[in-house]
């Protein structure tokens, strides 16, 4: 057997207890010491909050509106600046003076790696960052950095790399706490404290505490806490990264100990295994607590298209991660009162709290509307028999180049991807095409969101799901053996593969490298000659933030090929707005409703719960979390490029996005698109932010075929009633 020095075997699909309590790549050392700044999550009036990047627009704007509510904003920093600004000390550097015990983070994506870092080295007790399209390998660095030398040596039938230097930041350290990146915030509305953007309006001093991935699902969430009369205690937004410094599991062990919290909201999607991990805490804290606090889940993505990235950066399974109905099934199991749409958290709530009970039962956590065949998918429809954790959470194509504002990765074709491996000199065959499928197993490299850290996952047969297959932290630390089957664990190239696989991961900065690889014998080398693991089938992913904010890795985003795409898709970008067809990619025609939404993960929970309203949608449409009347004008004109669509739903919740500005863009739509609107009813739901003056401008309208609602289940059901009625 032959044995690659840097990797770690860890069992794919089962969770033991010796896995709940260490993690590959993370010592337990480690975990300890990064837990015990989850203290410093609990904020309130007694929160000292300078800003990184004081002065600019964005900051100036919301430290106005935080100070307003009650923050205490003390200060703020901008590089080569020392004065005043709102009334208050800027300075270059500010930890000294200003003593801060928060630190929210405002500047630009390329920027924002330097200021967690710098934030962390001043042991800042809570850093929250905001960001969107932070470079993966750059939070990857954040979270624990590693550099390797290129120095190789041969020692019997293995290879070893030597470790250069080996520097762990947060994961090392028991100082500072980070939330995010990509999250909206972190806000106490009990102690009047908020660190990012949230919607004031909102949140009012409660008994509610929340924990979510997406800020648009915490806003409905809160806000459908304040019309049950519940409000909130906490809010904890950990953002839509594929990495993220602050996990749903952190903001349950800080909720379920705050004393003003009494009950709690999940808001979960598609990708990764957080959810996963959330149910199996719950299932231990309501077996050792006699009177736990009720809490209430929502998933989003259970109709998300499997290897698309639905919006948020993270919103994707990548391989042996679970998907979403995996995850409300888990949290069912736990105890979980899980339901289909965020606007239900309040009254739920109300009644657990009260001493009833809820019943997991028609339109909560439900998947009507969903084909069987599309309820259990992860990437490249791997079919999962049970869910699936890492052993550490339980655990040829025209190449041409384009400047896109919106797309969050990009997918290498086979025969692009062949040819980079083939450039970057891995051993690629000859004739791919024949060799056998039984001969090929899967050999790919990842991350692991659990850890933080890279990963390598291998199975003797090209699935990610097979009961041998196994993953591998890329620790520099311990040895095992790759399982590839008899003859590729045989091969005698099968450590420099696997090392030339993770070079080009990060090197190119990538997200997943999948292979596909098949030991092969030269005939002319005798039958005792050892067998040669060549590459058959290759789907390689890249960050697209690297080329975005870091201005890196042109070469790799100039092979995307744009005539193999859906030109509907592709001309959505520029205008930041992520569409991605629903049904086959448009050859389903009874996916035929057209949605419009604000926010990646109401996004997703809107086709969601369409979908058990009895409708189909037949597009995944997020506007982004600043939309414009303009841009509500181009998302109709591209929603009406699908002949299939026959009526189409406006699901808006104000934050960022104000309710006015959103219905003075359906009514300029309507104006301007006279001819197709005429025939294609359109039902607007509008919450949140001026949500009373959106409305108004939408019954004041008087265009025909435009309704209006406020509330989701009467818009879901109407929508579905115009459309039975059109087909």
């Amino acid at each position: 057997m032959l044995r690659c020095h840097a990797l770690r075997e860890t069992r794919l699909p089962r969770l033991s207890a010796a896995a709940r309590r260490s993690s590959f790549g993370t010592t337990s050392v480690n975990r300890r010491k990064y837990d015990a700044t989850l203290k410093n999550l609990k904020i309130g009036k007694h929160t000292r909050v300078i800003f990184q990047g004081f002065t600019g627009r964005q900051a100036t704007a919301n430290a106005k509106e935080s100070m307003a509510w009650g923050t205490n904003i003390v200060g703020g920093v901008t590089p080569g600046r020392e004065g005043e600004h709102l009334g208050l000390p800027v300075l270059p550097s500010a930890v000294e003076v200003l003593k801060p015990d928060a630190t929210g983070i405002y500047v630009a994506a390329h920027q924002a790696p330097a200021a967690i870092e710098e934030a962390i080295e001043a042991e800042v007790p809570l850093i929250v960052a905001v960001a969107e399209h932070i470079p993966l390998h750059d939070i990857l660095r954040v979270n624990k950095i590693k550099h390797w030398s290129r120095h190789i040596s041969r020692r019997g039938k293995g290879m070893l790399i030597k470790p250069r230097q080996i520097h762990s930041m947060l994961k090392t350290q028991s100082a500072s706490r980070l939330v995010g990146a990509n999250s909206p915030g972190i806000i106490s509305s009990v102690g009047k404290c908020r660190i990012g953007f949230q919607p004031l309006p909102c949140f009012e001093p409660g008994k509610v505490g929340i924990v979510a991935k997406s800020g648009t699902l915490s806003y409905e969430a809160a806000a459908s806490t304040l019309r049950a009369g519940l409000g909130q205690s906490l809010c904890i937004g950990v953002g839509g990264d594929i990495l993220s410094g602050t996990g749903l599991v952190d903001g349950l062990k800080i909720l379920v100990q705050d004393e003003t919290t009494e009950a709690i909201a999940i808001c979960g999607e598609i990708g990764g295994f957080a959810e996963m991990e959330a149910a199996e805490w719950i299932r231990d804290y309501r077996a050792r607590t006699r009177n736990p606090k009720p809490i209430t889940a929502v998933v989003a993505g259970v109709n998300a298209v499997p290897g698309r990235v639905m919006g948020h950066a993270g919103a994707f399974a990548l391989p042996a991660e679970p998907d979403a109905l995996s995850k409300v099934e888990a949290l069912k199991a736990a105890g979980v009162a899980v339901i289909n749409h965020p606007s239900r958290f309040g009254p739920v709530l109300k009644t657990l709290l009260s001493g009833n009970q809820i019943s997991n039962g028609i339109g909560i956590g439900t998947t009507s509307g969903v084909p069987p065949s599309q309820q259990r998918r992860t990437l490249h429809t791997f079919a999962a028999k049970r869910p699936l954790l890492p052993h550490s959470c339980r655990q040829k194509a025209s190449p041409r180049q384009v400047t896109v504002e919106s797309r969050r990765t990009l997918y290498l074709d086979r025969e692009v991807a062949l040819d980079m491996l083939r450039q970057q000199g891995l051993n690629v065959a000859e004739t791919p095409d024949k060799v056998p499928d039984s001969a090929q197993r899967l050999l790919a490299v990842s991350i692991n969101r659990a850890t933080s850290s890279l990963c390598i996952i291998a199975s003797p047969t090209t699935s990610a799901t097979d009961e041998a297959a196994r993953s591998f932290a890329f620790d520099l630390e311990v040895h095992e053996t790759l399982k590839l089957g008899e003859e590729g664990s045989r091969a005698s190239n099968l450590p420099m593969l696997g090392l030339q696989l993770v070079h080009l991961f990060t090197s190119k900065e990538a997200f997943l490298l999948q292979t596909h690889v098949a030991a092969i014998a030269n005939p002319d080398d005798g039958p005792d000659a050892p067998h040669v693991l060549k590459i058959t089938h290759a789907h390689l992913g890249f960050d697209d933030a690297a080329l975005r904010s870091g201005r890196r890795q042109a070469d790799v985003h100039a092979l995307r090929d744009l005539d193999a795409e859906d030109p509907a898709e592709v001309s959505a970008e520029p205008d930041g707005i992520v569409y991605i067809k629903l049904g086959g990619g448009g050859s389903d025609k009874s996916h035929n409703i057209g949605t419009l939404v604000n926010g990646a993960g109401l996004a997703m929970n809107t086709v969601d719960a369409l979908a058990d309203a009895g409708g189909r949608a037949a597009n995944f449409l997020d506007t982004g979390g600043k939309a414009t009347s303009e841009t509500v004008k181009r998302s109709f004109e591209v929603i009406l490029r699908d002949e299939r669509v026959k009526c189409i739903l406006v699901n808006i919740f104000g934050g960022l996005t104000l309710g006015d500005m959103i219905a003075r863009g359906i009514v300029l739509a309507f104006r301007d698109l006279e001819t197709q609107l005429a025939k294609i009813p359109v039902v607007v739901r509008i919450r949140g932010t001026n949500e009373a003056e959106g409305q108004k401008i939408i019954a004041d309208s008087g265009l025909p075929g435009l309704y209006a609602f406020d509330d989701f289940d009467e818009a879901a059901a109407k929508v579905v009633e115009l459309t039975n009625q059109r087909t």
